[in-house]
This record gives C-alpha cells, sequence and structure tokens, in this order.
C-alpha cells in the first residue's frame, strides 16, 4: 500500500479538477476521508482474515463497487441537503467515488502485496499495473519510521505528490483564467 498521506494528497488533486465550485473544509476532509478509509481493512491482519480473502487486504475495500457505495453514503449522511440526483449532488459523489477509487488506482502501482481487487465481489482476481514504480509501505506506524518507510516517501513524493501538485496547480491556474 502507499502511505495515508499519498492517498490523501491524491484526493486534494482529484478535488481541485472536480470543478465543483465552492467548496468547505468539509469537502476536503471527507475526500481525504475516502481516499484513507481502503486501508482500514489492514486491521484483518490483526484479526486473523488471509490476505488473499474476499475482506483482506486490499480486496473488497479496494474495489470500485465499495468507492462507489462509500460515496453514496458519505453524500446521503453528509450533504443531506442536496437532492439527489441534481449535478452538484452528482458532483460530490462523483469526486467521493474518484477519491475512494484513487486508493486503489495508486497501490496497483506500487511494488508489493497480491494486487488489488477492483472488481470484488463479483471477481476477485487482483490486479496490479505494469507500471509500478510506488513502492510499497509499511504496515504500522513503527516501521514506517525507518530507512523502509523513507525510501517509501521518496517514491511517493516523484510518482504521488510531485503529479498531484502539478494538477493542483494547472487546475487552480485555469480556474483563476475562466473565473476572471
Amino acid at each position: 500500500m502507499a502511505s495515508a498521506f499519498s492517498h490523501a494528497i491524491a484526493a486534494v488533486a482529484i478535488g481541485e479538477i472536480s470543478f465543483i465550485g465552492r467548496v468547505d473544509w468539509k469537502f476536503w476532509l471527507l475526500g481525504m476521508f475516502c481516499a484513507i478509509v481502503p486501508d482500514a481493512d489492514a486491521i484483518g491482519f490483526a484479526i486473523g482474515i488471509p490476505y488473499e480473502s474476499l475482506f483482506g487486504h486490499r480486496g473488497y475495500t479496494h474495489s470500485l463497487l465499495f468507492a462507489l457505495l462509500l460515496a453514496l453514503a458519505v453524500v446521503y449522511f453528509f450533504y443531506g441537503e442536496e437532492k439527489p440526483g441534481t449535478s452538484r449532488w452528482l458532483a460530490r459523489g462523483g469526486f467521493l467515488f474518484a477519491a475512494t477509487a484513487s486508493h486503489a488506482v495508486v497501490d496497483a502501482m506500487t511494488t508489493g502485496g497480491l494486487g488489488v481487487a477492483f472488481f470484488s465481489p463479483f471477481d476477485t482476481t487482483r490486479y496490479f499495473f505494469p507500471f509500478r514504480p510506488i513502492k510499497v509501505s509499511p504496515i504500522g506506524i513503527g516501521s514506517f519510521f525507518s530507512e523502509w518507510g523513507v525510501r517509501v516517501i521518496k517514491s511517493e513524493l516523484v510518482w504521488v505528490w510531485l503529479p498531484s501538485f502539478v494538477v493542483i496547480g494547472v487546475a487552480g491556474l485555469i480556474k483563476r483564467l475562466f473565473t476572471r
């Protein structure tokens, strides 16, 4: 897996290109939450769920179906004032779906693990992308602050943070040009 920090910054980049308009802190926090929450499945290691299980690490919670269901639930509970089906409701849901799904996309570019079950529960095959430049992050905070963790951060800075900042900068420039 990539670190929670990198999943969060990817969500911010996605939020910047969503062009929803005025957004508040809730929008950003929910996007980062959705981008990080798929790794809650790592608790399975502690309670004996096998890695390759449907509910193992990078299984169901990394699927596109999970991303859709989480996005719908978050929009329902946190943006209940929005009428379902309106353009703003769809834009918020689309952002939250993309933020959640970005987690699996980033993980599929890492150098370790068993792959990502994008199509779970319908197909439990685990996938990686052919291009896998991101060093896999250690699980656990203690292991993260080690030589391994430093290598992970270096690869994430190049392959997640730098592209995210470019996207954020370009989207911000485009927004400024079109809001004058």
